[in-house]
């Protein structure tokens, strides 16, 4: 039995600088770095590698002392070039000066029929020792899947609705053998059902939408309707001692090549965005990619923020940083570090507002592709209680309230309010409209925190 859901609250940011269906031969970058700050889960990162070592794709470079068992791996072949590390020797960023050809560990292959009978603690083994294992992320809390667990239910969003996000039709073509078998691997860890949760908008691919012995789901209506934490509320709501699983076509197909093909497979189409980036295109590339080669002579100022991610929750790098271990996107903006003299006074087409008072006219052109900075246009103040935030959120959630509670402390007011519901990217456009300029995906995530460690 499938759902329709049609949600009517939410909001499309409609920018400039959609990746085109084209994928570049740019050259392949030098660096790539696995990063701790990347996974929430991580509290006591511990290195399995020093400089100078040599390491194939799928070699352990780090495990978290909380979760042994569970290792990071390396996305390709080369040599650990350099351990950099921040304040009190905090483990930041694992260097990988990266082989011409990629030399991968052999895990073992398995036919389709071998994936079928694979028994769940050998294919939970193989994940976790084979660095695919991190794809799975738990809900509650947004953070990798305790391998010990038995979710509830597995979910599945097979569209992204963020501003500029990849083309999942595109991006994952070619990958329906190895979505499959992924699938297959993963109902193995679950009494209850997988859920893939397509679009209702837009056609799909069969790989998704003709998946077989799952349930699917169609949604429709504006971003946030692909971030799966509004699918799974609207679909099985995640309450108080409830346990599922999400994960990204990326990580289904992952996983199914871990185990088709024996090989640790970090590849990746990444899509180069922004109104800042003179062809954005899709590139070919692995997991932890170094920026510096992929936007090289394609970006058209130097006064620009480049972001690992989508505009509203990716992390912002330098110009030489590396993509993050989830994102499939890589975003260039205008730099917003200027005042502006009464902006919000002066009507303007050039501005995107989810409040008509200052937007107006951009609800006359809903086509209209803007150019958007990072200016927050105004400085942090009291939360101003406008009712605005249900607005953009389709859950029965209280944003407001729920906020104010993280900052209380107050445990079981953000249970009663539905804190196990959420993680950061639900609550990026109430960031977005916000009037009074609080970083809430940082307050959301200190409530999450102070949950698992409470």
């Amino acid at each position: 039995m499938s759902h329709t859901i049609k949600l009517k609250k939410g909001f499309d940011i409609n920018l400039a600088g959609k990746a085109d269906n084209n994928i570049s031969s740019a050259p392949k970058p030098e660096t790539f770095a696995i990063k701790p700050t990347d996974f929430p889960a991580i509290t006591r990162p511990k290195l399995l590698v020093e400089e100078g070592d040599s390491v194939k794709a799928g070699t352990p470079l780090i495990y978290d002392k909380m979760a042994p068992d569970v290792y990071y791996c390396s996305p390709v072949s080369g040599e650990v070039a350099e351990v950099k590390r921040g304040e009190k020797r905090k483990l930041l960023e694992l260097r990988i000066l990266a082989d011409k050809e990629v030399e991968f560990l052999d895990f073992g292959k398995h036919s389709k029929s071998d994936i079928k009978s694979l028994d769940v603690e050998k294919a939970r083994e193989a994940m976790m020792k084979s660095g695919v294992w991190p794809n799975i992320i738990q809900r509650p809390y947004g953070i990798v899947a305790n391998p010990e667990d038995a979710p509830k239910a597995i979910f599945v969003s097979a569209f992204d609705t963020h501003p500029l996000a990849p083309d999942y039709n595109f991006i994952y073509k070619e990958e329906e053998e190895a979505f499959a078998a992924g699938l297959e691997v993963m109902k193995k860890f679950t009494q209850g059902k997988v859920h893939i949760n397509i679009s209702e908008d837009k056609e799909m691919l069969k790989m998704f939408s003709q998946a077989e012995g799952v349930q699917i789901n169609k949604f429709s209506g504006k971003h946030p309707s692909g971030n799966v934490g509004v699918q799974i509320h609207h679909i099985d709501p995640i309450n108080k001692g409830d346990i599922a699983w999400t994960v990204k076509p990326y990580g289904i197909i992952q996983i199914g090549k871990l185990f088709l093909t024996g090989k640790y497979d970090a590849s990746k189409k990444v899509a180069l965005t922004g109104s800042e980036v003179k062809t954005p295109q899709y590139y070919q590339t692995y997991v932890g990619a170094s920026i510096k080669n992929i936007i090289k002579d394609n970006i058209s100022g130097d006064h620009v923020r480049y972001i690992s991610g989508n505009p509203l929750t990716g992390e912002r790098i330098q110009a030489d940083g590396y993509l993050g271990y989830y994102d499939e996107q890589i975003t260039v903006v205008p730099e917003g570090d200027f005042e502006e003299l009464l902006g919000w006074l002066k009507p303007t087409t050039s501005k995107l507002s989810f409040h008509r008072a200052i937007g107006l006219l951009s609800f006359l052109n809903k086509k209209k592709e803007y150019v958007l900075n990072t200016n927050t246009n105004g400085e942090e103040r009291a939360f101003v209680m406008t009712g605005e935030f249900e607005k953009v959120l389709p859950m029965d959630i209280l944003p407001n309230f729920l906020f104010k509670a993280i900052m209380a402390e107050d445990f079981d007011e953000m249970e009663a309010l539905g804190i196990f519901e959420l993680v950061e990217e639900d609550v990026a456009l109430c960031e977005f409209i916000d009037a009074s300029k609080h970083e809430l995906q940082g307050i959301l995530r200190k409530g999450i925190n102070l949950m698992i460690n409470g």
